[in-house]
C-alpha cells in the first residue's frame, strides 16, 4: 500500500498541533474527548505534545460497521465519562469526512455546557463533507481515498501500520 504520510511526517504535524494548543489555552487545562477506536492512537500522541494540563476521555460512536462508507446513521455506543460542564474541551477524531458523526457529537457535547469546544482531527477530507463543520486544528487534508494506519481501519485491521498509507481500490471489495 502506497504511504501518503510517514511516521516523521505525521510526528512533526503533531507537535505542531500540540504547540497550538498548547499557546490557544496558555494558562487553562483542557479535556481532550477521543473518537474510539480510530482517534486513539491521533490522541496519546497529541496528548503528550500538549504542555497544558489535559486529560481525556473517549466516546464510541458507530457509522460504518465493516463497509467502508458511512451509513449515515450515526448510533452513540460510549458516552464520556466524565463531567465536561465548564470546561474546555477538544473533540479528537482520526479523519473528519462526511461531517456526520462530528456533527453529531458536537451537538452531544455542547448539551454538556462546557465552557469551549473545538475540534482536532488527524485527516481532513473536504470534498465528502455532507454537513457544514470544519475542524480548528487539522494535521493534514486528503483526497477523496480510503486510508488505513495511524489507527484508522478497514474491517479493525491496519490501525497498527504506524503510517497513513492509501489503501487499494480493488481491495475495497474483500
Amino acid at each position: 500500500m502506497d504511504i501518503l504520510f510517514t511516521q516523521a511526517e505525521i510526528a512533526q504535524r503533531v507537535r505542531e498541533i500540540g504547540e497550538e494548543i498548547s499557546r490557544d489555552y496558555a494558562g487553562s487545562s483542557i479535556v481532550l474527548i477521543g473518537v474510539l477506536k480510530g482517534a486513539a492512537i491521533f490522541l496519546a500522541d497529541l496528548s503528550r505534545t500538549i504542555t497544558v494540563d489535559n486529560t481525556f476521555d473517549f466516546v464510541a460512536v458507530s457509522s460504518y460497521g465493516r463497509a467502508r462508507v458511512s451509513s449515515g446513521a450515526v448510533k452513540l455506543i460510549k458516552d464520556i465519562d466524565n463531567p465536561i460542564e465548564g470546561k474546555h474541551v477538544i473533540l479528537v477524531e482520526d479523519i473528519l469526512d462526511t461531517g456526520l458523526t462530528l456533527s453529531y457529537l458536537r451537538g452531544l457535547m455542547l448539551q454538556h455546557k462546557p465552557a469551549s469546544l473545538k475540534i482536532a482531527t488527524c485527516l481532513d477530507k473536504p470534498e465528502r463533507r455532507l454537513v457544514p463543520i470544519e475542524a480548528d486544528y487539522v494535521a493534514f487534508k486528503i483526497p477523496n481515498r480510503f486510508v488505513i494506519g495511524y489507527g484508522m481501519d478497514y474491517a479493525e485491521i491496519y490501525r497498527n501500520v504506524p503510517d497513513i498509507r492509501l489503501f487499494p481500490e480493488e481491495l475495497a471489495g474483500h
